[in-house]
Formats: C-alpha cells, sequence, structure tokens
C-alpha cells in the first residue's frame, strides 16, 4: 500500500489505476460481519437465532439510486424494506425492517419467488410468486398498487431499462417469455420458442431491444422484441466459433437456432455491464461465459466446486468494472453453503466465503422447523459500495464486508493473546507432568527398597 501511495504521489500511477487496485484487494479481502437482519417478532437475545424471515430468505435486491434501501422476499410471502444507513447511524448490529408486508388478500399468497427495483421509479418494487403473479409495491407505505395475473408459477422477472416502455420480461411455468406493461397492468405480447418453463431472463444493459432468456429446456436464447420473429438465435456449447466461424467470414459456424447452452436445465442468465458477455448457470453444474457478438462459447472453466440443483433461478454477481482493471473481472457465485469467488475470463477459484448456519440447524430458529441445508439464495451488491449482502434457506441475510487493516490488528492481537494463553497453559501442563513424572518416580523407588 505504501508503495502505491508513493507512485501516485509521484505521479507514476494514475489516480483511477490507483482506486481499481484498491478496490480489487478489498474485493479478495470479504468477510462475514456481525450484522444481524432481524425480521421477526418475537423477542430473542439469542445472536444466532436472529432471521430475516422466518421461512428463509428466497431473494434480496438493494435500489440502484442510492443504494439505501434493500427489499427481501421470504418463502413465507412475506416481504420486508431494510434501511442499510441505519447501522451506520445507531451503530447497532441489529437490523430491524422498516416495513414489512405478509400474507394478506393485497400481497402474495404465496412465496416469493424474485424481488427487484424499478428501473425508474424511485421507491417502487416488483415482486413475483409462486401464486401466478408479479405485483408492483410502493415502499411509502409498503403497499401492493398494481397486480399481474399470468395463470402460472413465476419464477423471475427483468425490467427493461428503457423508461418508457415500462416492459417486464417474466419467466414463468409457460414455454414462453411473456413480455408485460406496468401501465395497464397486463401481459400484452409472448416470445415462444422454449421447449420448456422459462426460469430466467435479463435485458442487456447497452441495447434495450435485446433480451436473453434461458429455461428447463437448457437453451439460452437471444431476443430482439422489436422484430416478429423475435429469437435472434440460440447459444451453443460446443460451439467456440460463432457467427464469425474459423475464417471470420462464417465459415463452419452453426445454424443459430440449433444447438443447447447447457446439457440440463438452464436456470440463470446474467449480462456483463459492458454488455460484450452473458453467463448462463444450469443443473449440469456449469457456468459458461459468451461473447455476445459471435454467439461463441468463451470455453470458461470454472472447475468442479459449482454446485446447482435449485428449481429456481440461480444468479451470479459480476464485479462493476469499475473496481477491476479491464478483463479482469470477479465472479460471485451463490453455491450450496458458501459464496464462490472467480476469476470472470479464466475461471480461477480465489476464494471461498462460507456462510455458517444458525445455531439451532432448523429454519426460524424452532424445533418445530424444517431441517434445511443452508443454500445461498440470492446475491446483491450495493452500489457505490464495496458490500456485499447475500440471502439464505436459513432465513438469514448476512452482510460481507472486506477485512480492513484495523481488523488485522484486532485479529493479530487476538492470534497472540490466543498463542500467550496456549503457552501458560503449557507451562502449567508440563510443570504438572514434573511433578507427577517425580511423584511416581519417588514411589518406584520406595517399591524397589
Amino acid at each position: 500500500m505504501n508503495s502505491l501511495l508513493l507512485q501516485r504521489e509521484l505521479g507514476d500511477l494514475a489516480p483511477q489505476a490507483f482506486q481499481r487496485l484498491e478496490t480489487t484487494r478489498l474485493l479478495h479481502s470479504f468477510e462475514s460481519t456481525n450484522i444481524k437482519f432481524d425480521g421477526t417478532s418475537r423477542a430473542s437475545d439469542a445472536e444466532n437465532d436472529v432471521v430475516a424471515h422466518s421461512a428463509g430468505v428466497n431473494s434480496i435486491a438493494i435500489d440502484g439510486h442510492a443504494g439505501n434501501y434493500l427489499v427481501s422476499g421470504g418463502a413465507d410471502s412475506s416481504i420486508s424494506l431494510w434501511n442499510l444507513e441505519d447501522r451506520c447511524e445507531s451503530g447497532s448490529t441489529r437490523l430491524v425492517p422498516n416495513d414489512t408486508l405478509r400474507k394478506t388478500s393485497k400481497a402474495h399468497r404465496l412465496g416469493i419467488t424474485h424481488v427487484s427495483w424499478h428501473n425508474s421509479e424511485p421507491g417502487a418494487v416488483l415482486a413475483s410468486s409462486y401464486d401466478h403473479s408479479l405485483k408492483l409495491y410502493h415502499t411509502e407505505p409498503l403497499r401492493s398498487v398494481t397486480t399481474i395475473e399470468l395463470d402460472q408459477v413465476v419464477y423471475s422477472h427483468s425490467m427493461s431499462p428503457l423508461e418508457r416502455q415500462r416492459l417486464v420480461a417474466i419467466a414463468s411455468h409457460q414455454q414462453m417469455v411473456r413480455l408485460a406493461d406496468l401501465r395497464t397492468g397486463f401481459a400484452i405480447h409472448g416470445l415462444p420458442g422454449h421447449t420448456g418453463s422459462v426460469l430466467s431472463t435479463a435485458w442487456s444493459p447497452k441495447q434495450e431491444h435485446i433480451l436473453a432468456s434461458s429455461g428447463t429446456d437448457g437453451t439460452v436464447r437471444l431476443w430482439d422484441i422489436r422484430r416478429a420473429s423475435g429469437c435472434l438465435g440460440v447459444l451453443d456449447m460446443d460451439d467456440s466459433l460463432g457467427v464469425l466461424g474459423e475464417d471470420g467470414l462464417g465459415s463452419g459456424a452453426r445454424h443459430r437456432h440449433v444447438g443447447r447452452a447447457h446439457s440440463e436445465a438452464a436456470n440463470g442468465v446474467v449480462w456483463s455491464e459492458d454488455g460484450r458477455h452473458l453467463v448462463s448457470t444450469g443443473h449440469d453444474e456449469r457456468v459458461r461465459v459468451w461473447d455476445v457478438i459471435t454467439g461463441a462459447n468463451t470455453l470458461v472453466n470454472f472447475g468442479p466446486t459449482i454446485k446447482n440443483q435449485s428449481a429456481s433461478q440461480v444468479l451470479p454477481l459480476i464485479s462493476p468494472d469499475i473496481f477491476t482493471a479491464p478483463g479482469k473481472q470477479l465472479l460471485f457465485y451463490p453455491s450450496d453453503k458458501e459464496i464462490l469467488i472467480f476469476q470472470l475470463f479464466d475461471g480461477k477459484l480465489l476464494r471461498r466465503l462460507k456462510t455458517p448456519h444458525i445455531s439451532t440447524g432448523t429454519v426460524g430458529g424452532s424445533s418445530r422447523g424444517r431441517n434445511l441445508q443452508n443454500k445461498t439464495k440470492s446475491l446483491a451488491w450495493r452500489p457505490h459500495e464495496v458490500e456485499l449482502y447475500s440471502a439464505h434457506t436459513d432465513g438469514t441475510i448476512r452482510f460481507w464486508a472486506p477485512r480492513t487493516i484495523e481488523d488485522e490488528l484486532v485479529k493479530e492481537e487476538e492470534r497472540e493473546e490466543a498463542e500467550h494463553e496456549e503457552a501458560v497453559r503449557k507451562r502449567k501442563r508440563d510443570a504438572l507432568e514434573e511433578i507427577y513424572q517425580d511423584f511416581t518416580s519417588k514411589r518406584h523407588m520406595t517399591y524397589v527398597e
């Protein structure tokens, strides 16, 4: 760090490069904090008994404007709103929700599958559910204002980046992508092509009319919603050439309407920030990185650590471009009991963030609860900060922050204290052993005489 500061002062290191080096270091040093999200109404003093949603947390999202609010959706159909600034102002390690909307006639009746923030309307939240509906909520106070009925289980949704459109792409049990208009509250169009349920959708961050989708048929499809036919083509895991082919003119290129991205169900699609790459996840426990311009599989291998058998959407998180050097972005993958951190473009595993289970080993901390693995269900990045949040089936929301120099000093002091205590215990054990050996030797000598 001191050498980097010196280089910056001497003008040998540009401020932006210095910032990227420092934020990259922070990205590599995440640790779980002691912040607890407490969404239960019961009184409990046990730190390990604190949960955000008693039946598990299925999805979380942080507003993309100021980054101050987090919304969470529970398996019990409840939705909670959290002010992340409360921990800074109060200094408390326990956060309580600003508002919670539980099962009512105007709210969702079954578990929440996905929550997100409205792209252009501050304070508005979208939530989809197993009850066949997508709802728009306002957060002051938290209330439902628009309901779109789909007649199918809704697995996830994504909102168009175009403010004037207010279109939402919906992934449901139906074998097509549904497009709904928030202004009218109706599903207005369908994009047929999948031969199984659609599990995930994502809009391009750079080409606002381009949409990606994945489904149980193992395909990842690209769509241009302006075209009558809609589908631009599919991504093929066996295609490392793309539409340009071997000679750059299409030689050896595969037909773009044939192929599968995953050998089993594909349950997640995420765009890179520059819109040049697409990341997909599947039940074949593979993560694939695609060159969207050519449609080619980049053949990045993330190794055998990937776990993915979830029936719902599984979305990795890509670090913001501003935090790393070009081509050095990180991929945060929500695995069963941990969060895996990879280099995005070479698949190298950098770290494994373990997610401890609540002490009782049951959801909600009750002996009557249902035993569950502590699966990581959702990840969220806080805008303008190097902070990561994760949601889990044990009902917890965890806050991950970089390990600071002060943290390292405290850990070093704790290590030194532990070593000192161990040394004291060893001296005591050695002294007792010496006394015992002396005593037994004297008894032996007496017996011999």
